[in-house]
């Protein structure tokens, strides 16, 4: 859910002219990566992060974290090189907010603080779980086209909100994937491969789970369409849905509750944590 379909978001960067900052700490992580010999995945497992993050933020367009700084200094031999950015990057940090198009503002505003998200996805994996290969498959098809600079900055946008995985306290997090979800090849076959390793890394964090809705139930409980619940912090919870491009951030609390208890039965009468990873691990070993 979530396609940004409206006016491009700024990073977070762009938001608050921090862009030659990153940009310039994505050039020097590259430049030392590449003198250590060390390929982005090598890279990315040393300090915790995936080659598409890494890859990102050698681009400049996601947050080179201070305790990725901390560690590739060492790593990488920087001689306290990187380590000399963190204040600036905690400062850029603060003031760092990610824009979007005015209809998804609000709901992107109560993402980033929420203490709760839960997502019911039937036609593609969402966005907070994405590779950036994946991001780039589901940009490059939609219609009408996208531009190529619309694309990567879609994609910029996209990965800049999985951030929230690296919060501290982090939110407790909820899927429930229709089957089929798993199966549907976007990007291609090399990117769904990777996009299933994405689920078992993020599944396997302590505040996710992940479950799999088999296609095989006869009686569904929520014929309605995909949708995200969250709780803001000190505010109730929220629903938000999307159908052909038209957002709808429903705040009563009926409605909302309605959509909670789909919500309940559908985790219910999905696979459990546990044999959603199996069945993940089974389609990756899939050719």
């Amino acid at each position: 859910m979530t396609e940004e379909t409206d006016r491009r978001p700024e990073t977070p960067a762009e938001a608050e002219g921090t862009t030659g900052l990153f940009t310039a700490l994505g050039k020097m992580l590259k430049l030392l990566r590449e003198r250590a010999g060390l390929t982005q995945k090598e890279f990315g497992q040393a300090v915790g992060y995936g080659p598409d993050a890494i890859s990102a933020m050698e681009r400049g367009v996601r947050v080179t974290r201070p305790e990725l700084l901390e560690k590739a200094d060492e790593l990488l031999d920087a001689g306290g090189l990187l380590k000399q950015a963190i204040p600036e990057v905690r400062e850029a940090m603060k003031k760092a907010r990610t824009r979007h198009p005015e209809w998804y503002r609000s709901y992107a505003g109560l993402e980033a603080e929420a203490v709760e998200l839960h997502f019911y996805a039937n036609q593609g994996v969402p966005g907070l779980l994405q590779t950036e290969d994946y991001a780039r498959g589901m940009f490059s098809r939609r219609r009408p086209l996208l531009d190529e600079a619309t694309i990567e900055k879609r994609v910029a946008d996209r990965l800049a909100r999985q951030q929230i995985f690296a919060k501290w306290p982090a939110p407790m997090c909820s899927y429930v994937l229709e089957e089929v979800v798993l199966d549907r090849p976007t990007g291609g076959r090399a990117v769904r491969q990777g996009q299933l390793q994405q689920l078992l890394h993020i599944g396997s964090m302590r505040n996710v789970e992940i479950q799999v809705m088999p296609t095989g139930i006869e009686d569904h409980p929520n014929m309605g369409g995909a949708f995200n619940l969250l709780t803001p912090q000190r505010h109730p919870q929220v629903a938000y849905t999307e159908v052909q491009g038209y957002p709808r951030l429903i705040t009563d609390v009926q409605e909302v509750r309605k959509i909670a208890d789909r919500y309940g039965i559908m985790r219910a009468m999905a696979l459990p944590p546990t044999e959603s990873r199996a069945l993940i691990e089974k389609k990756l070993g899939e050719r």
